[in-house]
């Protein structure tokens, strides 16, 4: 299990700082309290402006790390930089800290945070993007399929998504576009889908570890942590990306993932990326273009509600 969990973090942890930023804030606490998995960075691009839009970026650690905030700000983050947006970059629980829904009730105070602190800040929250590797997809797809719902029940299992952590719980927790990098979508069926030889109905698998149990004994609370279960015609627009060798996430799931969201009639993208690994040969040009244009394409859209 440790092996496994040091092969995913060196993949999706590229952890090298280039100065791409005018300003940056760091180890600002979100949920009011002391602790380091409820700390946030904020960087502004080096064009200087009275604000500038929002792309919250979420790490990829298969849920096992909270104080990896910025790792992926080489990669992901100073592109976006570079096109004019805000970077926002939090900590999270693990799920040796706690278990699902804990890590999305701190993603959408994130959000919160961000809406309530945009004038000191220097932030634009007419527009809030969000993006994120691996787990951290499966949390930005999350908050972006869950917006506007605060709980959900299946079955006799309930999930409180919105939670009420930190100060500023009257706020929306709503974002306005998602780029999905290789996420798990429905855990259900990632040994069943193909592509992989990692076992994720193990007891010990990563997504077991979030959701509390095997995620076959646990299918309720496994299809809850789950951005597909959440699809519906108000989602905002989507692109993803996931390639065609990944060896952690099967492919199958962001295909599954694109086909819902179609059939829901919801703006979305999907990239299978050639000869692409978990991370490797996917973050790359053309892709982080594509996700550049994306996010600029969406930010210039008319807005069509007051944020």
């Amino acid at each position: 299990m440790k092996l496994i969990t040091l092969t995913i973090l060196s993949l999706l942890c590229i952890n090298c700082y280039s100065q791409q930023y005018s300003k940056s804030w760091k180890d600002l606490n979100y949920a009011n309290d002391t602790l380091k998995y409820h700390n946030l960075d904020i960087y502004l691009p080096k064009e200087r402006k009275a604000s500038y839009p929002v792309i919250i970026s979420i790490y990829g650690s298969a849920w096992m790390a909270n104080n990896m905030k910025g790792a992926d700000l080489s990669v992901l983050g100073n592109p976006l930089l570079d096109a004019g947006f805000a970077i926002v970059t939090p900590n999270h629980r693990s799920s040796m800290d706690a278990k699902f829904p804990a890590q999305m009730n701190d993603i959408k105070a994130v959000i919160r945070f961000v809406r309530a602190n945009a004038s000191k800040y220097q932030l634009d929250t007419t527009f809030i993007g969000i993006t994120g590797s691996s787990s951290g997809g499966n949390m930005a797809a999350m908050a972006g399929t869950s917006r506007y719902i605060k709980n959900y029940t299946i079955g006799k299992m309930s999930a409180d998504l919105e939670g009420n952590l930190g100060l500023f719980t009257n706020y929306s927790s709503s974002v306005d576009a998602v780029v999905d990098w290789f996420g798990p979508t429905n855990m259900l069926v990632m040994d069943s889908c193909g592509g992989t030889n990692f076992i994720h109905n193990s007891a010990t698998s990563p997504a077991s570890l979030y959701i509390g149990g095997p995620i076959q004994e646990n299918r309720e609370k496994t299809l809850l942590a789950s951005p597909i279960t959440y699809i519906n015609a108000n989602n905002p627009p989507f692109l993803i990306f996931h390639g065609d060798k990944d060896p952690v996430v099967p492919h199958c799931q962001s295909e599954l993932f694109y086909q819902a969201l179609q059939k829901a009639k919801v703006n979305s993208q999907f990239y299978l990326v050639p000869d692409g690994q978990h991370g490797p040969g996917v973050q790359k040009e053309p892709y982080l273009k594509m996700m550049v244009d994306f996010f600029v394409t969406e930010l210039n859209k008319p807005k069509s509600k007051a944020k």
